[in-house]
């Protein structure tokens, strides 16, 4: 599916639900840093409008569309789980840096959305876990141009980063929804 075009969502949501009718579990891992043009934005006079609004495109809006799409495929009454992959620069009360303005604004929107769509879900969903989550810093080709100071201990493989998420998202439980986590499972401030 393609997060910016919601039919393509839509499509995907049906196709699911024609196969097994519900989920258990919704997991968001799109996210958009860096792509030919669009690069992480070092100072204010790197903003370009309409980088910033594709990168809120993909990391705020797609993720909103896909829970909007897919939660009507949650168990009413049994746990389960709404996950959005974000990132710890999307924190605001953890923001030491500056920089990478789309980027950073983008994933802190992400994560006041999953915050948002935690409380309605719980509405409807009575032991929904609607998260956000950092994967650390995960050895793919979002991370490539930027992973040149990360410590070799706290760089990840994919599978490596797959399996401390699925570790936190395992031991959720009812009180952790609405909640920001990294990757060992520590809270992060929003």
């Amino acid at each position: 599916m393609d997060v910016e075009r919601a039919e393509t969502i839509q499509t995907a949501i049906d196709h699911i639900q024609q196969k097994s009718g519900q989920l258990e579990w919704i997991i968001n891992t799109v996210g958009l840093l860096h792509e030919g043009e669009i690069q992480p934005e070092r100072r204010l006079a790197d903003v370009d409008p309409s980088n910033v609004l594709r990168v809120f495109a993909v990391n705020s809006v797609g993720p909103l569309l896909l829970v909007r799409y897919a939660a009507e495929l949650l168990p009413r009454q049994a746990p389960c789980v709404v996950a959005n992959l974000s990132a710890r620069v999307g924190s605001i009360g953890d923001n030491r840096l500056g920089g990478w303005y789309s980027y950073r604004a983008s994933k802190a929107a992400q994560n006041m959305l999953t915050k948002t769509m935690s409380i309605e879900l719980r509405r409807r969903y009575k032991r929904v876990r609607c998260v956000a989550l950092h994967p650390g810093t995960v050895a793919t080709e979002l991370s490539a141009p930027f992973r040149g100071g990360v410590a070799k201990d706290k760089l990840f493989d994919a599978e490596t980063s797959a399996r401390h998420l699925m570790n936190v998202l395992e031991n959720l439980n009812d009180e952790d929804n609405g909640k920001f986590f990294a990757w060992d499972g520590q809270e992060i401030p929003w």
